[in-house]
């Protein structure tokens, strides 16, 4: 049974009552958001309860039950729910009061203590609020107003917090200002007292509450738990072991902690279960000992925890350069084998140098994967499996290798990762800051004596990603039958043998190789001294440099043991779920499947002539002809593919070619198979928050340098025109600085949106993939008439085809005036529907 009824504090707290926060309460965490919104609050009621003085405002409730050591002479209470606010209010009561004392006068002093927060003549309960143990110190020092008061502390940020908004308020020619704030907040503010009976079971009260929508983590429920069940062991408990433990991690990795425990047993628990995966498994303990026994061996896993998070805090150099590594990679599922290592090493079951090998052939796991195109496939599955499945009669690092090398799991072999970096487009692949670390690794592998700071290179592609008539003229000597430069460009451009690290990005863009090979030479970056050493840069100097890569990687990372076999696999499933998602009215081509999967343009013909594959009539040759050797496997299917692909919405010119604006390219081909999205440089396609002057001027000069005037001019007008109209320009930070036209920012109630991205080296690119989960252009009618007005303008044709996608147009549009007039309409038009949903 309980007791509910509607008070105020001025009830709570007058009278000799004494409320006590129970140890499996979470410490103190209002923010300074929460605390605005409360003084918000009491600013308006104090006002509001001048025309009105009955008015009050509701903040919650307040659940109770009466302490076990309930006395005679005080009414003792346990905090159930309701411990933050009524914390809150009474570090509020400690502001006013200093206030007023150092004011009004220090009468005022003892009145607020002696109504709402001592029991004066109760030595023995002497507060009226007991917080929980952590926070017990930072309260006292308010409470008694010592040098203390106000530490860095979530209590003494609160504390300083109100003392603030108090001295900000307070006006001279009104007397009466912070005295109706007290009232507002002692009899203004409205809480549900919600009292249990005696012999409820409290924790489970708490734990009901939580169920029905208490914002508790996993962490702070099983905290809860286990000092339920030590009523009378919890506060030595607590003090020798858990606030150590709460010091070293904060909530989000305490959970953490307690899942990784249940993945060592339970590899498919999710971390969303945490709490009753554990509390099933502490059910079996029946005594305070083995309770107490359980928090100690938490401690200690937390403290092997601490250091993954931390590498700099590992002894051993190789084992914290490895750590280091791995946490750099982020992934976050290997952190149950991680756990595992470390702590075998503390049982004496492992060496230092056996957990550091171990190590290396997870990073190395993970870089051969990268590098082949399967960075992703069954990851987690295959990570949080290896500690209950790999062989228990090996070293722990070759049980790990072993494990690592048998099934499907995509550990690349030596011949596999050559193929690989010869052929795969490395840059399309993964994340960009794991590609990143592969080439910093290798940087690295070259032992220079000076090296260069990671933060500021970026990823350069030697061979541009938008080639000028000089190197196009370079590749076209390097054709072989009918390739077609194009084909060739696509094949190479991505691929690690053309990929260097640079801190000239930018600058370098479309350069000649001339200009690049002068750069490369100065930039310091091992990397990049062969490329300087080359007179030229096409097919056979990129396949040179691929294969002296390969060879590096095969030497800094092991691959599997010799029982996986020599295979080499092309991965036909990539280009099957591209093929799949690639829509009605587009088409592509041999040469850019091939470049998508690291093969050539024949064996994909081959694999498509003989193997049943998604929309295979759909992949053309590189001028947008079928090929002659294209045959239907149904053979009773004899119709023109033509004729199929025209029903869908594929467009042909007078000489039975299709027209390049449905052309999906590599770069499409890998959305389409889910590969990660990029800017032009590399980084993720998030504009930033807030304009930077230093990235407005970057962007203006990287424009300037790499287009001509007219192509500048119209750019900045049309990023002027849009800031005119209400919207504003924000800039990546990338190694080529983009400007993003944002309509709405991310604190809209709809969210952030904006209808295009301008990159200095050229493009413009109309962000339709980002619009199709954007109100109100989710509506693919609404991107229907946005693409059919930009195509309006002279020398853009973007396809249907490419409604979810990121496509775009050059430049070169914007030189126009007239074509710029139109534009800059057309985005009026989508900023008027972005702003105005109803419009």
């Amino acid at each position: 049974m309980v007791a509910a009824h509607e008070t105020t504090l001025r009830e709570l707290l007058e009278g000799a009552k004494q409320y006590r926060v129970p140890l499996y309460q979470r410490t103190y965490s209002w923010t300074e958001a929460q605390l605005e919104r409360l003084w918000d609050d009491i600013r308006k009621l104090a006002e509001e309860r001048v025309e009105d003085p009955h008015l009050t405002h509701f903040i919650g409730s307040l659940v109770l039950a009466p302490s076990p050591t309930h006395g005679p002479s005080v009414s003792e209470f346990l905090v159930v729910d309701g411990q933050q606010r009524l914390t809150t209010l009474s570090i509020l009561l400690c502001a006013i009061r200093d206030h007023r004392a150092r004011h009004e006068g220090p009468d005022h002093r003892d009145r607020i203590d002696q109504e709402y927060l001592i029991n004066k003549f109760k030595p023995a309960h002497r507060l009226k609020l007991v917080p929980t143990q952590a926070d017990r110190a930072a309260y006292e020092a308010c409470l008694e107003a010592t040098p203390q008061a106000g530490g860095s502390d979530k209590v003494g940020a609160a504390y300083r917090f109100f003392a603030a908004q108090l001295a900000a308020v307070d006006d001279p020619d009104d007397p009466m200002d912070i005295e109706r704030i007290e009232d507002a907040v002692i009899s203004g503010m409205a809480l549900v007292s919600v009292v249990a009976q005696a012999g409820d079971n409290v924790y489970r009260i708490f734990e009901s509450l939580n169920n029905t929508g208490l914002k508790l983590t996993q962490a702070d429920l099983l905290r809860n738990y286990l000092f339920m069940r030590l009523p009378n062991r919890g506060e030595a408990v607590y003090g020798s072991l858990w606030l150590p433990l709460q010091k070293q991690l904060d909530s989000g990795d305490l959970e953490q902690l307690f899942w990784l425990d249940l993945v060592h047993r339970h590899p498919e628990v999710k971390q969303t279960d945490t709490y009753t995966g554990q509390q099933t498994r502490l059910n079996g303990l029946h005594t305070e000992a083995e309770i107490e026994a359980e928090v100690r061996r938490f401690c200690r896993l937390g403290t092997l925890l601490r250091i993954i998070l931390h590498p700099g805090e590992e002894g051993d150099p190789e084992v914290r350069r490895r750590l280091t590594r791995l946490n750099a990679w982020d992934t976050t599922t290997v952190y149950p084998l991680l756990l595992h290592l470390l702590d075998r090493r503390e049982q004496g079951t492992a060496s230092s140098e056996q957990v550091a090998s171990a190590m290396l052939y997870v990073e190395s796991f993970f870089v051969r994967r990268l590098l082949i195109g399967r960075a992703t496939a069954n990851i987690n599955r295959i990570l949080l499996r290896i500690v209950t499945d790999m062989p228990g009669d090996l070293p722990v690092d070759e049980a790990v290798r072993a494990y690592l090398s048998v099934g499907r799991k995509y550990y690349a072999t030596d011949a596999s990762v050559r193929e690989a970096v010869r052929n795969i487009p490395f840059y399309l692949n993964g994340r960009a800051t794991q590609r990143k670390l592969v080439l910093q690794w290798l940087e690295a592998s070259y032992g220079s004596k000076e090296p260069v700071a990671s933060e500021s290179l970026t990823i350069e592609h030697v061979l541009p990603q938008s080639p000028t008539t000089e190197w196009r003229t370079m590749l076209s000597e390097d054709l072989q039958g009918e390739e077609s430069v194009a084909e060739v460009h696509e094949g190479l451009v991505h691929t690690l043998g053309n990929l260097t690290l640079t801190g000239y990005n930018a600058e370098l863009s479309n350069s000649s190789f001339l200009v690049k090979r002068t750069q490369l030479g100065k930039s310091g970056i091992s990397l990049s001294r062969d490329i300087a050493a080359q007179k030229r840069w096409g097919r056979p100097e990129i396949y040179a440099r691929a294969a002296e890569l390969a060879e590096r990687i095969v030497a800094c990372w092991p691959g599997p043991i010799e029982e996986a076999g020599n295979r080499s696999e092309v991965p036909w499933d990539v280009m099957n779920k591209a093929l799949a998602a690639l829509p009605a009215g587009s088409w592509t081509a041999y040469g850019d499947v091939a470049a998508l999967i690291g093969s050539h343009a024949v064996p994909v013909g081959a694999r498509l002539a003989n193997h049943p594959a998604p929309n295979a009539h759909r992949v053309l040759q590189a001028e947008g002809i079928p090929s002659p050797n294209f045959r239907w496997l149904d053979p009773s299917r004899t119709e023109d593919p033509r004729d199929l692909l025209r029903a869908e919405g594929v467009e042909f010119d007078k000489h039975g070619r299709a027209i390049q604006a449905q052309r999906f390219g590599v770069e499409e081909l890998a959305q389409l198979a889910g590969m990660p999205q990029q800017e032009a440089s590399g980084q993720p396609l998030r504009p930033r928050s807030r304009r930077n002057d230093s990235l407005d001027d970057r962007f203006v000069e990287q424009l300037t340098d790499l287009q001509d005037a007219q192509v500048v001019t119209g750019c900045l007008a049309v990023i002027e025109a849009w800031a005119m109209m209400g919207g504003r320009p924000l800039y990546g930070n990338g190694g080529e600085t983009s400007c993003f036209l944002m309509a709405r920012g991310k604190d809209h109630a709809l969210g952030n949106i904006w209808p295009a991205a301008i990159y200095p080296s050229g493009k413009f690119e109309i962000v339709f993939q980002h619009l199709s989960i954007r109100t109100p252009f989710d509506d693919i009618a609404l991107r229907q008439q946005f693409r059919e007005r930009l195509n309006q303008l002279p020398g853009v044709k973007i396809a249907a085809a490419k409604l979810a996608l990121r496509p775009g147009f050059s430049l070169d549009v914007l030189a126009d005036a007239k074509a710029r007039v139109k534009l800059i309409e057309h985005l009026g038009w989508f900023y008027q529907r972005a702003v105005h949903p109803e419009f």
